[in-house]
Protein backbone atom coordinates (compact mmCIF):
# COMPACT_ATOMS: atom_id res chain seq x y z
CA UNK A 1 0.00 0.00 0.00
CA UNK A 2 1.51 3.46 -0.57
CA UNK A 3 0.47 6.47 1.15
CA UNK A 4 0.15 10.19 -0.92
CA UNK A 5 -0.12 12.33 1.93
CA UNK A 6 3.11 15.23 1.45
CA UNK A 7 4.80 16.87 4.53
CA UNK A 8 2.71 19.80 4.28
CA UNK A 9 -0.61 17.52 5.12
CA UNK A 10 0.93 15.89 7.08
CA UNK A 11 2.07 18.29 9.31
CA UNK A 12 -0.06 21.30 9.16
CA UNK A 13 0.89 23.27 12.17
CA UNK A 14 4.34 23.20 11.21
CA UNK A 15 4.04 24.96 7.97
CA UNK A 16 3.60 28.25 8.60
CA UNK A 17 6.46 28.23 11.24
CA UNK A 18 8.53 26.90 8.16
CA UNK A 19 7.86 29.17 5.81
CA UNK A 20 8.61 32.09 8.52
CA UNK A 21 11.86 30.58 9.25
CA UNK A 22 12.56 29.86 5.98
CA UNK A 23 12.32 33.74 4.89
CA UNK A 24 14.43 34.07 7.66
CA UNK A 25 17.48 32.61 6.30
CA UNK A 26 16.68 34.07 2.87
CA UNK A 27 16.24 37.72 4.11
CA UNK A 28 19.86 37.22 5.94
CA UNK A 29 21.98 36.03 3.14
CA UNK A 30 20.43 39.31 1.08
CA UNK A 31 21.36 41.52 4.23
CA UNK A 32 24.82 39.65 3.29
CA UNK A 33 25.06 40.77 0.16
CA UNK A 34 23.45 44.17 0.34
CA UNK A 35 26.22 44.82 2.93
CA UNK A 36 28.69 43.78 0.70
CA UNK A 37 27.87 46.13 -2.07
CA UNK A 38 27.50 49.17 0.43
CA UNK A 39 30.44 48.43 2.04
CA UNK A 40 32.45 48.70 -1.39
CA UNK A 41 30.64 52.55 -1.43
CA UNK A 42 30.40 54.71 -4.33
CA UNK A 43 27.38 55.52 -6.28
CA UNK A 44 25.93 52.02 -6.69
CA UNK A 45 26.13 51.03 -2.64
CA UNK A 46 23.98 55.00 -2.50
CA UNK A 47 21.63 53.40 -5.35
CA UNK A 48 21.44 50.36 -3.09
CA UNK A 49 20.96 51.88 0.22
CA UNK A 50 17.93 53.98 -1.76
CA UNK A 51 16.28 50.84 -3.33
CA UNK A 52 16.26 49.22 -0.44
CA UNK A 53 14.26 51.95 1.80
CA UNK A 54 11.90 52.25 -1.39
CA UNK A 55 11.24 48.31 -1.36
CA UNK A 56 11.08 48.07 2.51
CA UNK A 57 7.63 50.79 1.69
CA UNK A 58 6.53 49.51 -1.04
CA UNK A 59 6.84 45.55 0.56
CA UNK A 60 4.59 47.74 3.81
CA UNK A 61 2.09 48.85 1.07
CA UNK A 62 1.64 45.10 -0.64
CA UNK A 63 1.42 43.60 2.38
CA UNK A 64 -1.28 45.82 3.87
CA UNK A 65 -3.36 46.33 1.16
CA UNK A 66 -3.21 42.20 0.66
CA UNK A 67 -4.00 41.65 4.01
CA UNK A 68 -7.14 44.42 3.70
CA UNK A 69 -8.33 42.59 0.61
CA UNK A 70 -8.37 38.95 2.44
CA UNK A 71 -4.78 37.16 1.94
CA UNK A 72 -3.81 34.84 4.46
CA UNK A 73 -0.69 35.44 6.63
CA UNK A 74 0.65 32.77 4.81
CA UNK A 75 -0.04 34.09 1.12
CA UNK A 76 2.27 37.47 2.43
CA UNK A 77 4.95 35.99 3.57
CA UNK A 78 4.73 33.52 0.58
CA UNK A 79 5.16 37.26 -1.61
CA UNK A 80 7.50 38.25 0.90
CA UNK A 81 9.83 35.26 0.14
CA UNK A 82 9.32 36.19 -3.81
CA UNK A 83 10.92 39.56 -3.40
CA UNK A 84 13.59 38.01 -1.19
CA UNK A 85 14.40 35.49 -4.17
CA UNK A 86 14.16 38.43 -6.44
CA UNK A 87 16.80 40.54 -4.59
CA UNK A 88 19.01 38.06 -4.12
CA UNK A 89 19.18 37.20 -7.90
CA UNK A 90 20.03 40.30 -8.45
CA UNK A 91 22.13 41.14 -5.92
CA UNK A 92 24.47 38.07 -6.60
CA UNK A 93 25.09 38.73 -10.43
Amino acid sequence: MQCNITHRESFPMLFPWYAVTMLAFESNGVIALRMLKMASGGREARAEADLMVSEKVDALIEASGSLCGGATPAMVIGRYREHVAANALRLAA
